[in-house]
């Protein structure tokens, strides 16, 4: 019985496209190095109550609203498109990539207020860490942002013929595309909420 469950996940694996592989793979790397560089951060603090005397920069907790916010926008994504709702489609991918840009525009924000309580990138060991597990996140999100960008020209492009409407909404690789940038979305967004949880206990 249980060969045969192990041979239904190597199955559901190997059946896997491409795309989905290299996601998933990349989502599985990408989550080992934020594991490491968080246990790097709690480590990095040589005594316990370090950040007593510093308060959580705002723009962070503004930037975590934010992020829940697009968290349930990128959610209704594919629903809209499975729907054959494009003008739907369209309006949640651009809202969800217009509060990507905002979360981006308040990381720089909390940098800065970071920098005005006397944490810099070269200042305390562990606050190199804060701007390290900030900007490695913030990067791998200004992958999606583009990504979003893309879909959404691809998008406005295929409205303007009703043929090519057609074509895309029955289209499985279209929709694998918005499926998994709705996934890798929310991974970020997870990721992200860990670590503004990390920092509400360090601070």
């Amino acid at each position: 019985m249980q060969r045969e469950e192990k041979s239904h996940w190597f199955e559901k694996i190997e059946n896997l496209h491409p795309y989905r592989t290299i996601m998933y793979l990349g989502m599985f790397g990408s989550g080992l190095i934020f594991l490491f560089l968080m246990t790097a951060f709690v480590l990095s603090q040589p005594e316990a109550g370090r950040y007593d005397q510093f308060a959580i920069p705002k723009s962070f907790i503004i930037s975590s609203m934010v992020i829940i916010v697009s968290s349930f926008t990128s959610g209704r994504i594919l629903p809209y498109f499975n729907s054959n709702n494009i003008e739907k489609t369209k309006i949640y991918l651009f809202v969800t990539l217009l509060l990507g840009l905002l979360f981006s525009t308040l990381q720089f924000t909390g940098w800065r207020e970071l920098s005005g309580m006397g944490i810099d990138f070269r200042g305390l060991p562990s606050g190199s860490f804060l701007y390290l597990l900030s900007g490695i996140h913030l990067f791998h999100l200004a992958g999606a942002l583009i990504y979003a960008l893309v879909l959404l020209i691809h998008l406005k492009k295929s409205e303007k013929d009703p043929v090519s409407t057609l074509i895309l909404l029955s289209n499985p690789y279209e929709e694998m595309k918005l499926g998994l940038f709705s996934v890798y979305w929310k991974f970020m967004d997870a990721v992200w909420l860990v670590l503004f949880i990390l920092f509400l206990w360090m601070f």
